[in-house]
């Protein structure tokens, strides 16, 4: 007859998840995706200020699409380091969304649970945006980048066609207008301050505090734009008008005020993007 099993040699089911978790977080903080995570910051920090140059050129008048695709489609086109520097912020931008995905899981998991919830809000959003960026960059890395607003377009449509329909694209526009009414609080409350090694009684200091204000609130306010043309979408049923960033501003050139809100915004995000790409350098991991 087998003699029977101790009751406690088989770890019970908490156990086995609490060590799996412990395992995560160990293997989130190597060295090697610190490194990698800032350099994701650096390269997201780079298509800020890019995005934001190209914004000025259209509000100017010029041409170009202020949009992820529109800054990554020229360093594509870019010879001879075009497919290098697309796999490079590949690799970069997708160790940073696994970050994201570390702090909105397995580094939470002792907090409150009120703590606990809105990092895995906010981290996991971000988890999403960074993934994307990331296989933007893929695409474009094997030749088949797309335009942004067509892609969003394409998958506006695919959402209104689903089953969900219009509840499940409208509930994209309510998730992009609640990160940006975060950002833009984040901004005013100057809550991005615990992220950066702050000099507080330095110049340093003065022009980091105000970069973070403008370009936190002018980042929160396209995400707003963005999220409005989700919405009409949804509520219309015309996926063809939700374009991203590139097709709000350009929706914004048809009032009176369209050119200062656009002017302000770009600024905003180029300051936005070296915010971020001090962050990269200095900030807290």
């Amino acid at each position: 007859m087998a003699s029977e099993r101790p009751l406690d040699s088989t770890p019970d089911g908490n156990g086995a998840a609490e060590g799996a978790a412990a395992t995560l977080e160990r293997a989130a903080n190597r060295p090697w995706l610190d490194v990698l995570a800032r350099t994701g910051f650096a390269v997201m920090a780079l298509l800020h200020v890019l995005i934001g140059a190209i914004a000025l050129q259209v509000a100017l008048g010029g041409y170009g699409e202020a949009e992820t695709s529109g800054a990554i489609g020229p360093l594509a086109r870019a010879e001879p380091f075009g497919p290098v520097l697309m796999w490079a912020g590949c690799v970069a931008c997708a160790a940073l969304a696994v970050w994201q995905l570390a702090e909105a899981t397995v580094r939470m998991r002792r907090e409150k649970m009120r703590a606990r919830v809105a990092k895995a809000i906010s981290s996991g959003s971000l988890f999403v945006i960074y993934g994307s960026v990331a296989l933007t960059f893929a695409s474009f890395a094997r030749g088949r980048g797309r335009d942004s607003g067509e892609s969003i377009s394409s998958f506006s449509r695919t959402v209104l066609n689903s089953a969900a329909g219009i509840p499940a694209l409208a509930g994209v526009g309510a998730l992009i207008l609640g990160i940006g009414a975060y950002f833009i609080y984040k901004g005013s409350a100057r809550r991005f301050r615990p992220e950066l090694r702050y000099f507080e009684d330095t110049r340093r200091g003065r022009v980091l505090n105000a970069l973070g204000v403008v370009g936190h609130i002018a980042k929160g306010v396209a995400l707003v734009l963005v999220g409005l043309l989700f919405a009409a979408a949804a509520l219309n049923h015309r996926p063809q008008d939700s374009t991203g960033l590139d097709g709000s501003l350009r929706t914004l050139l048809q009032y009176p005020v369209g050119v200062p809100v656009i002017l302000v915004i770009a600024v905003g995000l180029i300051c936005y993007g070296v915010f971020a790409l001090v962050r990269a350098r200095w900030g807290r991991m």
